[in-house]
């Protein structure tokens, strides 16, 4: 996968258990006003915001009762479903 589509799901994982779904909304907001963030995710405005985005969803899916792990899968399966997509626009 390129670096664009990238996912790091140990941090993905890490973010999710560690975070709550407000403190990971709150870094993304950080991230976007000030370039940093409490959440400790480093790199471009754009990765750093996607690893936060993609633990809220993992965290958020855990909150309704999904398993850490079946929550990363279904992340996974979208985001594999997106990019089959664009490829077939391309």
């Amino acid at each position: 996968m390129s670096k664009e589509g990238h996912i790091d799901i140990k941090e993905i994982r890490e973010l999710a258990k560690r975070f709550s779904l407000e403190e990971l909304e709150s870094c993304i907001e950080q991230q976007l006003k000030e370039g940093n963030n409490l959440c400790g995710v480093t790199g471009n405005n754009e990765y750093v915001i996607n690893e936060l985005a993609k633990a809220e969803f993992v965290r958020q899916r855990m909150e309704q009762g999904i398993s850490l792990r079946d929550a990363v899968r279904e992340l996974a399966s979208k985001i594999r479903s997106f990019y089959q997509s664009q490829r077939g626009i391309e």
